[in-house]
């Protein structure tokens, strides 16, 4: 057997740069490069092998965290069809990057982890940074990284790698199991040689199949169709990973089955399809809700019933409700009882369509789906027509971007209250053009997040949203992005404290506590003293950003014009009312208020929930 000597990281290195994905006949390198921050635990190791291999291109971050939320948001964008490896420093370099690998995970988004670890020799533990524990040796801080990974080694010797690396890519490329991939690399490991076989370095092809509905499952699921009065399709986020749009579009003309869109599944049909209800659930239309509630089928095609797409298991009243579930993940079809069609989404559109031929639902149902898409319509209008302020509201403000935004820009936005406003409000016209993380909503994705939609696609323009809070929580990959060149549109929401938690608060009876940013306030011990000033315009421009303050509906426009203008990430600060929210309609969300209190509103806070919880269901 022929072999090449490298170290363990070079040997790494060398097998990524040999991996395609293949799917419908177009093939593709799997993984784009490396981000990482280096340091004692893998500057020796992965460090050096980035470096004597350069056409494995590296990419430096800012924040360790940040780093896989680009990978992630780039692997989003690509349908799961390319990614980024991510490699950090033993210690707080590794554990930074922890909830990245949950928001991986969560989301079902491939991308790899290389955190430096422990010496496996362990004659001179414990190292710098170095966790111990007195009941075992074996364990580092990366053991943190199991629970939230889909795939978890530590590499104590060179030639395991040659049994690690293809179990990594099964994963990694798997359609229904993909993830966060940690491998743990103790850095003496990393700097080790090994007489590696050659084959680990040829040329490697992963199929991305299109699994087809078993024959059975199929002729259940037709025969439920044909038999339903009352359909209701929720497309979710497999509907864009398997580029079934189309398809999509096409079974629900000829059906007129109309159709709910999840966080990850808006733009799976146009917003002004006739037969698009626009987003369901917590953040959903009345539209949606109501065909859902009163839903004798539901359609679930590519999504995992998150809670906010169930209002807490009480969107679908009718007795009589049944589920067919099309997913490429068992797990996730056969959820409330379905019928499970475990296959690829856009394949099984493709069937129905043929097999429910002659099919439709009735004239008054579809006239029903038809006028609710143009009530809302209506009402999207309104509300991104109010012009009070400054500040202004936070729904104009999203009316503002999306009027100047062209079909195939991108919007990008995780946390707060603005997913739910643009889920709501957001008039998608292209599969692509709605990037939200909502899996795990997590705060400080998404500038980072934008970063990895245009490494995916530089002739988009991305605008970011993002409210204060998350700003605040990791602007930094904006120095990211202007070192790497790529544009970027940021609209800041200054709103002076958390809005979602504001109005969350409001709900349960207590009066956005802890949710506005205030000064200690000497008299009352309580953070009810002056609003905090921030400059967030000097802190973009210090970090190299293009920046514009504006103050009105008019400015923005301006400014939004100007960006456009700009070759360099540009950053809009805007101020907006913390009390202007979009409402919610016909739907309810499932947090606990606490049973006893001597606070009024939330004794009646708690008397609602009692009542609501009680349609909370069970789907057997």
């Amino acid at each position: 057997m022929k072999t090449k000597r490298l170290t363990t990281a070079q040997a790494i290195i060398q097998f990524l740069t040999r991996q395609q994905v293949e799917r419908d006949g177009k093939r593709q390198p799997f993984f784009e490069g490396c981000f990482g921050i280096l340091g004692h635990g893998n500057i020796a190791g992965i460090g050096q092998a980035l470096q004597q291999y350069p056409k494995f291109r590296y990419y430096m971050s800012r924040n360790e965290q940040a780093m896989v939320h680009t990978a992630t948001a780039f692997a989003k964008m690509n349908n799961r069809l390319r990614t980024f490896a991510c490699t950090s420093s033993i210690g707080p370099g590794a554990t930074n990057m922890i909830t990245g690998a949950a928001t991986a995970t969560i989301n079902r988004i491939p991308v790899l982890l290389l955190p430096g670890d422990i010496f496996a020799r362990r004659n001179v533990a414990p190292v710098l940074q170095q966790l111990e524990q007195p009941h075992s040796q074996d364990f580092s801080v990366n053991d943190c990284f199991k629970p939230v990974s889909k795939y978890w080694d530590r590499i104590n010797r060179p030639e395991q790698i040659i049994t690690a690396l293809p179990e990594m890519m099964r994963v990694l490329t798997s359609q229904a199991d993909t993830g966060a991939v940690t491998l743990a690399l103790p850095q003496d490991v990393q700097t080790e040689a090994f007489d590696f076989p050659i084959e680990l370095f040829q040329d490697r092809i992963w199929y991305i199949p299109r699994p087809a509905p078993e024959a059975t499952l199929l002729r259940n699921a037709v025969e439920w169709i044909r038999k339903s009065q009352k359909p209701i399709i929720i497309a979710g986020g497999g509907v864009l990973y398997s580029e079934a749009s189309k398809a999509l579009a096409e079974f629900v003309k000829q059906t007129g089955v109309p159709v709910g869109e999840t966080q990850a599944g808006k733009g799976s049909l146009a917003f002004d399809d006739p037969q698009s209800l626009g987003a369901i659930g917590v953040t959903g239309t009345p539209g949606a809700n109501i065909l859902a509630r009163e839903a004798d089928l539901v359609i679930g095609i590519g999504t995992r019933y998150s809670d906010f797409t169930t209002a807490s298991k009480t969107a679908f009243q009718n007795p009589k409700v049944r589920f067919i579930n099309i997913n490429i993940a068992e797990f996730d079809a056969f959820k409330h009882s379905a019928l499970p069609v475990v296959a690829d989404a856009r394949a099984a559109l493709q069937t129905l369509t043929r097999a429910v031929r002659g099919y439709s639902v009735s004239n008054a149902y579809r006239a029903k789906a038809r006028k609710y898409n143009k009530e809302w319509d209506a009402e999207v209008s309104r509300i991104y027509g109010i012009q009070a302020g400054p500040p202004v509201s936070q729904g104009a403000v999203i009316g503002m971007v999306n009027r100047f935004a062209r079909p195939r820009d991108v919007v990008l936005c995780a946390a707060g209250s603005m997913p739910g406003d643009l889920h709501k409000l957001w008039r998608t016209r292209d599969p692509k053009g709605y990037h939200m993380e909502y899996g795990y909503s997590c705060m400080g994705y998404e500038i980072a997040g934008g970063l990895g939609v245009k490494m995916a696609d530089p002739s988009r323009e991305v605008y970011v949203m993002v409210g204060d809070g998350s700003y605040l929580m990791m602007a930094q990959e904006l120095g990211t992005a202007i070192q790497e060149g790529y544009k970027l549109t940021v609209v800041l929401l200054d709103n002076h404290g958390y809005s979602s938690i504001g109005g969350l608060s409001r709900s349960i009876g207590s009066a956005a506590f802890g949710a506005r940013y205030r000064a200690r306030n000497k008299n009352t011990g309580n953070l009810d003293g002056k609003t905090l000033a921030v400059d967030f315009a000097a802190n973009a421009k210090s970090l190299g950003a293009h920046v514009i303050s504006a103050r009105d509906m008019d400015e923005l426009e301006s400014a939004l014009q100007e960006a456009r203008q700009q070759k360099n990430t540009t950053v809009i600060v805007i101020e907006t009312d913390l009390e202007k929210s979009v409402p919610g309609y016909e739907s309810w969300w499932d947090v606990p208020i606490a049973e006893t209190s001597t606070m009024p509103a939330v004794r009646n806070a708690r008397k609602n929930y009692e009542k609501a919880v009680k349609k909370e269901c069970y789907y057997l």
